[in-house]
């Protein structure tokens, strides 16, 4: 699950395209694996290059090796979507695991293995759990809301996305509400690229893993004992696919839930914040209509593609827009790309509230691999949304947005807003 690049890679590394201008490279040199680009919000017109010119791209040379990129949306679709081609295995990160930090995952596993584990998890966000939720999130979502400043400027990621988002997964873990920060810790982690704020070597992330998987394994020891549950970790307890599972594997299962959970919803609400704040015609549209939220929740998700790609690994020779794939290549999905095909989005570099057909979208990906919970976090951002409009005029960004230093993670660590009351 985890993005592993070298430490020694920063934006000034040789692979860096930071402020250079992707029309007068040539096409081979343009590597988007790279997460300067991303940190920098320089990556859009990369992506238009090679979706109009080279839209499925070799690219030779890079810090984590030769990759084939897919651009366009239908082409993502088809390797999404068939999986007899092109295998999540050994991993869904650009670079190849190492064996030292291998957490095996059923998002990186094939049929039949991952059917019969995602099967186990699957209930948790069944509808009629996620009916019971729904006023849980709206208790907590308008709670945190009614603690924030009026006026003065704060941290939304960290004062809403984050916490949100991370008292959701601790509901849906059944996980001691008084250490829930650890899960966003362990999630940041498990992601976090080496030198950049959250880790400085795989040693520390993997002391993290290790207490994560320790604090789990505790838990694990007192669902076993109890009667099956609806939380999440009673559930890998008592799967049948699932409760032999060996300790690494767990702890992958484990750390794919809390990425899932948590990066992709937290970013979702902050994005949203800062595409409304951009677009204030769209902001007005919405305070006129309410009712456009639902609809809005899918624009916000297409606009931000919260996760930038998918890898997978093609397992047959194959021809794919004219291109030759051979058996061991790699093949990156790039979903942020493909939310913004022209040929299949009408206007798609626009930020619409009532775009018609807005769940026309790559984020939660397609085929087997479908995001889990899409539903879960369709419901959180709906939520969130109708009580800031209960509650609020405007949330207005007032600075400049930090984004994540990550090709793979496509968010922010800080996003300064002001609150600005109903009048």
């Amino acid at each position: 699950m985890t993005e592993i690049i070298d430490p020694k890679i920063k934006s000034k590394s040789q692979w860096s395209l930071v402020g250079k201008d992707p029309y007068a490279l040539q096409l081979d040199e343009i590597d988007l694996s790279h997460p300067g680009i991303w940190q920098a919000n320089e990556y859009l017109p990369f992506l238009k290059r090679l979706r109009d010119e080279d839209p499925v791209h070799y690219c030779r040379e890079s810090a984590v090796g030769p990759y084939w990129s897919v651009m366009k949306y239908k082409d993502i679709m088809h390797v999404d979507t068939s999986p007899q081609l092109f295998s999540s295995e050994p991993t869904i990160g650009i670079v190849d695991t190492l064996e030292e930090f291998t957490f095996p995952a059923f998002i990186s596993m094939d049929p039949p293995k991952h059917d019969e584990q995602r099967r186990v998890v699957q209930g948790v966000v069944a509808p009629a759990n996620l009916k019971n939720l729904e006023s849980v999130i709206r208790q907590r979502a308008g709670g945190i809301l009614d603690s924030l400043p009026i006026g003065e400027e704060f941290d939304w990621v960290n004062s809403v996305s984050i916490e949100l988002t991370t008292q959701m997964l601790a509901t849906l873990f059944d996980f001691p509400f008084e250490d829930r920060h650890k899960l966003t810790h362990w999630s940041d982690v498990a992601t976090a690229i080496p030198g950049n704020g959250v880790i400085e070597s795989q040693e520390q992330r993997w002391e993290a893993m290790e207490e994560c998987l320790a604090y789990f394994t505790g838990l694990w020891n007192e669902r076993i004992n109890k009667e099956p549950g609806n939380d999440l970790i009673s559930m890998l307890a008592h799967g049948k696919a699932t409760k032999n599972m060996p300790p690494m594997e767990y702890l992958g299962n484990i750390i794919l839930l809390i990425v899932g959970g948590n990066d992709t919803t937290r970013n979702s609400i902050s994005g949203g914040v800062l595409a409304l704040s951009q677009n204030p015609d769209q902001y007005q549209k919405l305070r006129e209509d309410a009712s456009l939220i639902p609809n809005m929740v899918s624009e916000i998700i297409r606009w931000q593609t919260p996760l930038a790609y998918m890898r997978r690994t093609a397992i047959q020779d194959t021809d794919l827009g004219g291109k030759a794939i051979k058996v061991g290549d790699k093949v990156i999905m790039w979903y942020a790309s493909g939310n913004l095909d022209e040929e299949v989005i009408d206007r798609p570099g626009e930020f619409l509230i009532d775009r018609a057909n807005a769940r026309h979208h790559l984020s939660f990906g397609f085929g087997l691999h479908r995001c889990m919970g899409n539903r879960l976090a369709e419901m959180q951002l709906r939520i969130v949304w109708e009580e800031i409009m209960k509650r609020f005029h405007q949330v207005e960004v007032v600075g400049e947005p930090e984004r994540i230093y990550s090709s793979f993670v496509k968010g922010y660590s800080k996003l300064p807003v002001v609150l600005h009351p109903l009048s």
